[in-house]
């Protein structure tokens, strides 16, 4: 007897070599993934796109093409790693997809992808019904379709349709009630933030161009205090930034979440000049970060709003006292921020008592110590104890340690970059990463590119040393 397996219909077109080019030509826009079945990031990826491929459906196609068996359109569209995603336009590639990765974040950027850039509003209803979103409205208004300044308008609109929602009019009387009486553009606020501290709308006072109309739309378009979600918070990086975290809810609870947000606000208007940016934040949604970065677990706050500072540098800071009712204890948290007069909060690991062994061990509360130890050379591991490479080095890296123990002026260190913060000067995006850090020059650590072999290391050092280097065997035979 035949078993059957029943597989769920999926909403994901799936393409190949054979039908790859008339398919994606019968779409105005289409999403496409290149990707490889043995690849995790896809793996973790495709529970996401089957439910944005269902949320989409009839909006947007969202398709997928298995580069193992259809090499010859992978490799026409320069596809060299997994996942690869592509939005196609009329056939044709246009743009790689640099979104989120989450369904929410996904059917959010393809709506902006779909139909015209910018949307053509025809009377003022049409403009009441565009302009109340739950994200931030660009309206063009200006005296004619033959406008310089609408061409320009358009052509900005669709430079950045995948961050912000452009519409237009030729009808500059649609703009009268919100004092529109030349060819200008007003970005409005999402009515879901509209608040006393600040106006609901900005008009631009600048011609349109390119220029002008990226630089008005970057200045104004957070406001004051907007909604941090993982979806925008990409834009909102490096910036000076505080961030009160509560129970953020604009789908069912308006007047609750801004009841918080107004209180954050007031405060806020009185430190406007100082160069600080503001947002609020649903808890839930960053708690993992909060947990990681400062150390907030569930129960810290309770209902209240919890507030951190991260700047622009990576300084990170916490509001200990509990945030109160008349925004007070806010007050003197900034007085005390923008005073100097915070400690800073830093993720260590508990420094090892013992620490005599040939590579020291360092962590974010003794890096000082023994990284920028002024009389001192300093190689550095960054690692992160689950990557092999790190593992597959350990030996060698003791070893180099063990030969240079005898040496009082070199210090060979490693750090678990995941369980501590690692200081802004070093870019350390992949591991293990490594440092040399000379003595009298320890705002100028540099990165070590060479083997990693002990030969290799001892090469380098030979070269770069301060002093010469005094090896473990030399004294030996020596003595």
């Amino acid at each position: 007897m035949s078993q059957h397996v029943f597989v769920a219909a999926s909403d994901v077109l799936e393409l190949g070599d054979s039908d790859f080019d008339y398919t994606v030509a019968e779409y105005e826009t289409v999403l496409v993934e290149f990707f490889a079945p043995w690849c995790g990031h896809c793996q973790q990826l495709a529970p996401e796109y089957e439910t944005a491929a269902t949320k989409l459906k009839g909006t947007v196609p969202l398709a997928k093409v298995d580069c193992t068996v259809n090499s010859e359109t992978c490799g026409r569209f320069g596809v060299n790693g997994y996942p690869t995603l592509k939005i196609f336009r009329n056939g044709e590639d246009f743009a790689a997809y640099d979104g989120p990765r989450s369904a929410d974040g996904i059917v959010s950027y393809m709506k902006k992808q779909a139909g015209p850039s910018s949307v053509p509003l025809h009377n003022e209803r049409d403009l009441d019904a565009f302009v109340n979103n739950f994200e931030a409205s660009v309206v063009g208004f200006f005296s004619g379709a033959d406008s310089s300044q609408m061409a320009e308008f358009l052509k900005v609109s669709s430079a950045m349709r995948d961050s912000h929602r452009f519409a237009h009019t030729a009808d500059l009387s649609l703009g009268l009630k919100h004092g529109v009486e030349s060819d200008t553009v007003v970005l409005f606020r999402p009515p879901r933030l509209n608040s006393k501290f600040e106006d609901s709308l900005v008009k631009s006072d600048e011609a349109v161009s390119t220029a002008s109309l990226r630089q008005f739309i970057r200045d104004n378009v957070f406001g004051l205090c907007p909604h941090l979600t993982a979806e925008n918070r990409e834009n909102m990086r490096g910036r000076d930034l505080l961030v009160a975290y509560y129970n953020v809810d604009y789908l069912r609870n308006i007047k609750g979440t801004n009841y918080w947000r107004n209180r954050v606000m007031k405060v806020a208007t009185q430190f406007q000049s100082q160069g600080l940016s503001y947002a609020v934040a649903n808890r839930a949604e960053f708690q993992e970060e909060l947990e990681e970065e400062f150390g907030l677990g569930l129960s810290d706050g309770g209902e209240l709003p919890l507030i951190t500072i991260r700047n622009r540098e990576g300084h990170k800071y916490s509001m200990q006292e509990e945030f109160t009712r008349d925004g007070k204890s806010l007050e003197r948290f900034l007085e005390d921020y923008f005073a100097g007069k915070l400690k800073r909060q830093v993720k260590s690991e508990a420094a090892p008592e013992n620490n005599d062994g040939p590579v020291k061990v360092v962590v974010a509360d003794n890096f000082e110590e023994i990284v920028n130890n002024p009389s001192k050379d300093v190689l550095v591991e960054f690692y992160a104890p689950w990557c092999g490479h790190c593992k597959t080095l350990e030996p060698k890296y003791t070893e180099l340690g063990e030969q240079l123990s005898a040496d009082t002026h070199i210090v060979i260190a490693k750090m678990d970059a995941t369980a501590n913060d690692v200081p802004t000067t070093y870019d350390v995006q992949g591991f293990p990463t490594i440092f040399f850090v000379p003595a009298g020059q320890k705002d100028q650590p540099r990165k070590y590119e060479g083997g990693r072999e002990v030969n290799d290391f001892l090469n380098y050092l030979k070269e770069e040393a301060t002093h010469p280097l005094v090896l473990e065997k030399e004294r030996k035979n020596k003595g």
